[in-house]
């Protein structure tokens, strides 16, 4: 049985095999609650031709509620992220978990398009705590390479979403509307709402909470991006982003309009990738056993810059060489899986004392530059050139922050043991 913190210091006196099997269970559990936004965008994305016939609304304008989203997700990471460096982690969790059922039954019941963008907004933004909040509660208690394991850990569960979503999605289209998608993502964030409620506990104690409001939040902002080592790695972060959204934004219509692929030839590869990222950071996970953060995250960068420019000589062919193509994407893809918990653990261990806001900041830039690359996809028309040119640049300037920024960004190691600060495993 899990021992109960001494009062005294807030930490366990002993990490016990129980432990150890419960830090699984709110390892996995906080990784599911981090699918609740992948879920959210990519279970609608079968669904938006049927949207746009119900609502009678053009396709540009519902492109507009992929946008809103994305929009609440960057605003819900800065919020919710700081918030939580002074509130604590599991309250605010919470309470976005429930404004998450809230939004997605707004949604499913939105009479018109306008209510629908401003839903979609408030499920981005309902949906960013899982992410942001779940990083800082790992960097709460554990540093470096036993972070950076967790982090690969996290993903593993939160990379299902890009795999399962987009099916479910079509099969609920098959038995009932575009709004039961939504029911059934107000479903999933109620069942895992009350999972959280029993399992996760708090992990910030009051006294290494952050008071003063505003003013403190800004201060914390400044002195997170004065750090050059925090903003090197925040960089390189949202550009590998960029990369991504490039490739989630032309893939589709690659692969159909270029490739002539049919959906279920195109969902087929998409899942493929997907697989292939959770490979990938299954076997992060493994590798930092004999690997510091810092040298996988060169190694993956490195990966990324090669199979992306890959892929632009790819898109020079006449006519396009599909197989090159789809096997120079999953080699990229599935590299910039294992950038995420590698970076995310190094620059959350340079500042453990605001670790929410350090979260905040490193996702919103991500999704902020994502969100600023994807109309760029979209200069090219449907050419596979223009998505590959994307992902080459975004990931070239990436591979360049991470050589030519900070010379070093310092590995600090895992602690041995695992010292939880507080009650996070405690409900």
């Amino acid at each position: 049985m899990t021992e109960r913190p001494a009062p005294a210091s807030g930490r366990p006196t002993s990490v016990t095999p129980a432990s150890r099997r419960h830090i699984g269970v709110v390892v996995a559990v906080l990784g599911a609650v981090a699918t609740l936004g992948p879920a959210a965008m990519d279970a609608y994305l079968p669904a938006l031709p049927t949207v746009a016939a119900d609502l009678a609304a053009s396709t540009s304008a519902i492109a507009l509620t992929m946008t809103a989203f994305l929009g609440g997700l960057g605003v819900g990471m800065l919020f919710s992220g700081s918030i939580s460096d002074s509130l604590g982690r599991r309250v605010p969790l919470l309470v976005g978990m429930v404004l998450y059922v809230l939004a997605a039954l707004g949604c499913a019941f939105a009479p018109s398009l306008g209510v629908l963008i401003v839903m979609r907004f408030v499920l981005g933004m309902a949906s960013a705590g899982g992410y942001a909040i779940g990083q800082a509660m790992i960097a709460d208690y554990t540093r470096g390479t036993q972070a950076a394991r967790l982090m690969s850990r996290l993903a593993v569960v939160s990379y299902l979403a890009p795999i399962l979503a987009p099916p479910i999605g079509a099969q609920v289209l098959r038995v009932t509307s575009w709004r039961g998608i939504f029911i059934l993502l107000a479903v999933l964030g109620t069942a895992l709402l009350l999972t959280v409620f029993r399992v996760v506990g708090e992990s910030l104690p009051l006294e290494r909470r952050i008071s003063g409001g505003v003013q403190s939040t800004l201060r914390t902002a400044r002195g997170l991006l004065r750090d050059r080592h925090f903003l090197g790695l925040m960089v390189l972060g949202a550009f590998s982003s960029a990369a991504f959204y490039g490739y989630l934004t032309g893939v589709s219509f690659v692969y159909q309009n270029v490739g002539g692929l049919s959906p279920t030839a195109f969902s087929i590869l998409f899942t493929v990738n997907a697989v292939g990222m959770l490979a990938s950071v299954q076997g992060n996970h493994r590798l930092l056993a004999r690997f510091s953060p810092r040298q996988l995250l060169g190694a993956d960068l490195l990966a990324v810059a090669v199979a992306a420019t890959a892929a632009v000589a790819v898109s020079f062919t006449e006519p396009l060489n599909l197989i090159a193509l789809a096997v120079a994407l999953f080699f990229a893809v599935a590299a910039m899986a294992s950038i995420v918990p590698n970076a995310v653990a190094l620059a959350l261990s340079l500042h453990p004392e605001t670790a929410g806001s350090a979260s905040a900041l490193y996702g919103a830039s991500g999704i902020v530059l994502g969100a600023l690359a994807t109309p760029l996809v979209g200069l090219g028309g449907t050419s596979a050139l223009s998505m590959t040119l994307v992902m080459c640049v975004a990931s070239l300037v990436a591979l360049g922050v991470y050589v030519l920024g900070p010379r070093r960004f310092p590995d600090q190691p895992g602690a041995a043991e695992l010292e939880p600060q507080g009650d996070v495993f405690l409900a």
